[in-house]
């Protein structure tokens, strides 16, 4: 199977949608943090829907990404371009590796903390959060240097499918 020159309009909805999402989570992390500190303390919580917002968006990231990674084994994605250095192949490499794996690393310990009341899922889900944070904003920079310095059209690729 040959290499696509972009990515699907299903891939790049997928990618958009998963970022919304996972911006909700960060809005919404207070609310859980504060449920999970209650719980901790032995006390009783009433529904809330924000936390109900948070769990169920957590959800919705691991099936999305998995639904992701399903659809680049099958379809592949688009090489990085043929002039960039490669340091830079190998950072975008291991970026992505390292998002995919958080994307879903970070619901399961969700859902194991919440769920099954494993602190130590937890203790890893708020350390996850900031490495997750740093690795979003480490593809933000690698796409505006990019698109600003070298000059490519790396992030047409995400807007426009090919």
């Amino acid at each position: 199977m040959s290499a696509p020159t972009g990515f699907s309009a299903t891939q790049i909805r997928l990618h958009w949608i998963v970022f919304i999402v996972i911006v909700l989570q960060y809005v919404l992390h207070d609310s859980i943090s504060e449920a999970w500190h209650a719980v901790e303390r032995g006390q009783e919580i009433a529904f809330n829907p924000l936390v109900a917002s948070h769990v169920f968006g957590g959800i919705l990231v691991l099936a999305l990404a998995l639904w992701r990674i399903v659809l680049r084994l099958k379809r592949g994605a688009p090489p990085p371009p043929e002039h960039e250095p490669a340091i830079l192949k190998l950072a975008a490499g291991a970026t992505h590796l390292g998002l995919y794996a958080l994307l879903i690393l970070m619901p399961v310990s969700g859902m194991a903390a919440w769920f099954g009341r494993v602190e130590a899922a937890a203790e890893g889900h708020e350390v996850m959060r900031i490495i997750l944070l740093a690795l979003v904003a480490l593809h933000v920079l690698g796409a505006l240097y990019q698109r600003f310095v070298l000059k490519s059209d790396v992030m047409t690729r995400m807007v426009k499918p090919g």
